[in-house]
């Protein structure tokens, strides 16, 4: 598998440049991170969810790990792990665990924590777990210009 196809139509459609860093397969971002000797707090990991709006994908920091009460108070809503099989429905063209954190390119809402927000750069999964899609952080945050922000995840 390669780069996601949904992910290379919506980013070539808008001009985004990009590039691609293939690496070793990795099942974990911290992994990756290490791979690609990328610092982890720039490579984004996203995480689907579902709320009682639908579903949402959280972008954090590799570094740190989602807090779901902070997020449950900011949404003022509950939210819930989306299933594999939900993921798999959502994301057809990744492999599991390799979901790219750029929503829009799928239709789904986008909270983005403001820990990784600020990064100079952004380092994200392609879809598999051999490409990282290296963005520069103006760039990234183009990209998340619908999403919402908000403190979410710690170390």
């Amino acid at each position: 598998m390669t780069t996601a196809t949904k992910l290379t139509h919506y980013l070539s459609s808008r001009g985004v440049p990009y590039e691609e860093l293939p690496h070793s397969a990795t099942l974990t971002s911290l992994r990756t991170a290490q791979e690609c000797h990328v610092p982890a707090d720039r490579l984004a990991k996203a995480v689907l969810l579902e709320d009682d709006y639908g579903y949402l994908l959280a972008v954090l920091p590799a570094s740190h790990h989602l807090r779901f009460p902070a997020l449950e108070r900011q949404r003022q809503n509950p939210v819930r792990l989306a299933q594999e099989d939900e993921i798999e429905q959502v994301f057809p063209d990744c492999a599991p665990g390799a979901v790219p954190p750029i929503g829009a390119a799928y239709g789904i809402n986008t909270i983005v924590d403001e820990s990784i927000a600020g990064q100079s750069d952004i380092f994200f999964e392609a879809g598999d777990h051999k490409t990282l899609l290296h963005v520069s952080g103006p760039v990234f945050r183009a990209l998340m210009a619908d999403a919402q922000y908000g403190s979410f995840s710690s170390h």
